[in-house]
C-alpha cells in the first residue's frame, strides 16, 4: 500500500514548478524520481500517478515532477529543472536515505533519467528513452518532419500513446523542437558522456516499436567500456515506453532495490 501524501509542492517557484510526493506505508527504501514522458513538448506528472502509486507501494518514496516543456524552454531548460529538484531534494528534510536515489522515466522521461545518472550518478531505469539523437538525425537527412497537435493526445494515458511501431516524421519533430538549435545535437546525445562514474541503468526497448533501438545499443556499448553495470532488456513487438510497464515492471523494481 501507499498513499499520495502531497500535491503540486512548489520545488521551483520562479518557474511555477511542483512535484507530487508519494509515501509507501512502511519506510522507504529509498526515493525515486519518476519523470513523465510526452516528447518534451507534453505530457504531465498527474499522467505518471499509476506508475509513481506502484513504486510507492513497492516501498520507494516517489517525487513526480512537472518541468518545463520545449515550446516555452528547449534544451537544456528541462534538464536544468531537474537538477534544481536534486537541489530541493538535498535541502529537505524528505523521509529516506538522502544518498539512496533513483531516476525513472520513459520516452523522453527515459533521456531525463539517463541524463541524472550520467550527471549525478544516480540509478537509473529508462523505458523507451529518447537516446539516439545526433547520430539518428545524422542517419536520416531526408527525413520529412511530421508534427502532431500537442493537445491531440494530451489527456491520453501515456500506455495508449506511439502504440504503433515506427514514426521517423515524428520522431524528428519533436527531436528537433526540443533541440532548435543543431550545434546542440552532439552535447544533447548521451552515449558519448558516460564515464566511471555513471550510475548502474536498467534499460527497455522494443525490437519494433517507436524509438529505435539503436539509442539503446549505443549506450550499452559505452556503459560496458566505462564498466557500469547495466540491464538492458529487448521487448517483442511495437509497444512504447509505459505500453509494456507491466511486464517489465517486477524487474526494474528488483534492479532499484538493489542499486538504490
Amino acid at each position: 500500500m501507499s498513499q499520495l501524501i502531497a500535491t503540486d509542492v512548489f520545488y521551483d517557484e520562479p518557474h511555477g514548478l511542483a512535484v507530487d510526493l508519494y509515501q509507501p506505508n512502511e519506510p522507504a527504501k529509498g526515493g525515486v524520481i519518476l519523470i513523465h514522458g510526452g516528447g518534451w513538448f507534453q505530457g504531465d506528472k498527474r499522467k505518471d500517478a499509476d506508475w509513481a502509486e506502484r513504486l510507492a507501494a513497492a516501498g520507494f518514496f516517489v517525487l513526480a515532477p512537472n518541468y518545463r516543456l520545449a515550446k516555452t524552454a528547449p534544451y537544456p531548460a528541462p534538464l536544468d529543472d531537474m537538477a534544481t529538484l536534486l537541489t530541493w531534494c538535498r535541502a529537505h528534510d524528505l523521509p529516506f536515505p538522502s544518498a539512496h536515489l533513483a531516476a525513472v522515466g520513459a520516452s523522453a522521461g527515459g533521456n531525463m533519467a539517463v541524463e541524472l545518472g550520467i550527471r549525478y550518478g544516480l540509478p537509473v531505469v529508462s523505458l523507451s528513452g529518447i537516446l539516439d539523437i545526433a547520430p539518428w538525425l545524422e542517419a536520416h537527412p531526408d527525413v520529412v518532419l511530421v508534427p502532431r497537435d500537442p493537445e491531440g493526445s494530451a489527456h491520453r494515458a501515456s500506455a495508449t500513446l506511439n502504440q504503433a511501431g515506427t514514426d521517423p516524421g515524428f520522431y524528428k519533430w519533436f527531436i528537433t523542437n526540443y533541440l532548435p538549435d543543431p550545434t546542440l545535437y552532439a552535447s544533447a546525445t548521451p552515449a558519448p558522456r558516460v564515464n566511471a562514474t555513471t550510475g548502474p541503468m536498467f534499460l527497455a526497448n522494443s525490437l519494433a516499436e517507436f524509438v529505435p533501438m539503436s539509442g539503446v545499443l549505443q549506450m550499452a556499448t559505452a556503459l560496458t567500456a566505462a564498466s557500469v553495470p547495466f540491464t538492458l532488456q529487448a521487448m517483442p513487438g511495437s509497444a512504447h515506453g509505459k505500453g509494456y510497464l507491466d511486464a517489465v515492471f517486477a524487474d526494474t523494481v528488483q534492479f532499484l532495490t538493489e542499486t538504490i
